[in-house]
């Protein structure tokens, strides 16, 4: 295990004529005298990492139960960024090195998959703001040599009402939003927030229709039915993604198995898990048919839907993903579930269940001289992709033109969301 440290000197706090003032300045010595080392493996942190986690508001993606499996399976150089005040943790930021087109990018473990990133801090850091001007200066420093460019994608500057103390470092907005569905007090109250009666009318005219065919269940998968579920859920992708000519960004055998490691990484005493299977069973006419599938992931009171998969080959006209989605929601809500969060990524689904958009952020933070262009460049192709999302004329032009070329753009880069 290899380190690099870099310091910053402390500031004495200067006599004041009033205490607020002498305590501003105590806040601020406390916030810059921070020490920064980088890791290139994960295991001497994990006691501290494990403890960091425990915040309910920091992002699953950052736990040391995700990050783990992506770092065994891909086997990067990781460069994870630990700031330390007095010996104590003040956060962590858990990043590997990528290489693309001559240009080492520091990202967020597995952000590839990612829906949301907050980093890992404190909450004594947390009560001091945002990373100072030296301390963003010191963070360079300790990453010059392993990459060019810092990369940190997918963060919401708000989450939850809590300020992210990487708000201060430059940053692009991200193409893509996240969506929610807050939990309110009951149900009921929770499905008015995108008009419950349509809901209600939706899903009794959906399970109408699989009644007369034999009707249907809820299935969350057993230890010994994940694997199965999920490997169905790759089969169903690969084919919406080739029906839309995308490329199946779930397709090469790495991603594969880090997921399926995570479906191991589950608490047994808890309700937190990494990775859960989810699917809708068919019974009677179609029986054992799952025209259905999604994967979600719990910590605390926060639900993400990583990903889900549908097949049309029978009963499309029940809508199977939209009412595996209210069985899901209709249960967690019973389980001391906070928010539900569709993920990243503009979906009308999406839109006709969440009431809440969150903005996310890509932070570029260049390491090097060949980093400064390759920011400049990024914040381009960000702003493209911004203008492009948002004039839905050619945005639909693009979507056709990929279909009708299908696989021609299978084996396209897809580190980058679209």
């Amino acid at each position: 295990m290899q380190t690099q440290e870099q310091d910053i000197a402390g500031i004495a706090v200067a006599r004041t004529a009033t205490g607020q003032a002498a305590a501003v300045l105590r806040r601020s010595a406390l916030h810059d005298d921070l020490k920064i080392e980088i890791f290139d493996s994960m295991a001497p942190l994990e006691a501290e990492w494990r403890a960091l986690e425990r915040d309910n508001l920091a992002s699953l993606h950052q736990s040391y139960d995700w990050c783990l499996p992506w770092t065994e399976t891909f086997r990067r150089p990781l460069a994870i960024i630990r700031g330390s005040i007095g010996g104590r943790t003040a956060f962590i930021l858990p990043l590997e090195i990528i290489r693309n087109r001559g240009v080492r990018r520091a990202e967020f473990i597995g952000a590839q998959h990612s829906n949301i990133n907050t980093g890992l801090f404190s909450t004594e850091f947390l009560s001091n703001g945002d990373l100072t001007p030296a301390q963003t200066a010191a963070t360079v420093a300790a990453l010059r040599g392993k990459a060019d460019l810092a990369i940190l994608r997918n963060v919401p500057l708000e989450w939850r009402g809590r300020k992210s103390p990487l708000g201060s470092l430059p940053a692009v907005e991200n193409q893509n939003r996240a969506f929610q569905l807050p939990f309110l007090e009951s149900f009921e109250t929770s499905l008015k927030q995108v008009n419950a009666k349509r809901r209600r009318k939706k899903f009794k005219h959906q399970s109408r229709i699989l009644d007369a065919k034999g009707g249907y269940e809820h299935v969350i998968a057993t230890p010994d039915q994940q694997h199965a579920l999920l490997d169905l859920f790759f089969r169903q992708k690969a084919t919406r993604f080739k029906e839309a000519g995308l490329p199946d960004v779930f397709a090469d055998a790495p991603t594969q198995a880090t997921l399926h490691k995570l479906l191991r990484r589950q608490e047994s005493a808890s309700l937190d898990a990494t990775l859960q299977m989810h699917a809708l069973r068919l019974t009677g006419e179609h029986e054992g048919h799952v025209p259905a599938i999604a994967a979600l992931s719990r910590k605390g009171d926060h639900v993400i839907c990583q990903f889900a998969s549908i097949d049309e080959t029978l009963v499309p006209e029940a809508s199977p993903g939209e009412l595996l989605f209210w069985l899901m929601i209709e249960r967690l809500h019973k389980e001391g579930v906070a928010l539900f969060d569709f993920g990243i990524g503009d979906q009308l689904y999406k839109r006709s269940w969440c009431p809440v958009e969150t903005t996310q952020h890509d932070l570029l933070l260049p390491i090097s001289a060949v980093g400064h262009v390759a920011a400049t460049i990024q914040r381009g192709i960000t702003h493209a992709k911004t203008a492009v999302k948002s004039n839905r004329a050619v945005y639909a032009l693009i979507q056709r033109l990929r279909s009708r070329h299908g696989t021609a753009t299978a084996g396209a880069d897809t580190t980058e969301k679209d």
